[in-house]
């Protein structure tokens, strides 16, 4: 799970496995694979960072487990 902030400045933790897409237009939106959209404050690039900081630290606990 990631957290990221709606441009509302609202918090929401999303599941990092359902990301399907982001794009950056000028705000960041990104899209599940449940087809549901949300636009956040964080750019693109800061999203990829997240979501594959989570799946490293996945892989780190799959093999100390």
């Amino acid at each position: 799970m990631i957290k990221l902030t709606r441009l509302n400045g609202d918090v929401i933790v999303v599941n990092a496995n359902l990301i399907q897409f982001v794009e950056q237009r000028p705000d960041t939106y990104v899209t599940l694979t449940t087809e549901d959209r949300f636009i956040v404050k964080e750019s693109a690039e800061e999203v990829v960072k997240r979501t594959m900081a989570y799946q490293r630290a996945l892989r780190l606990l799959s093999v100390a487990g």
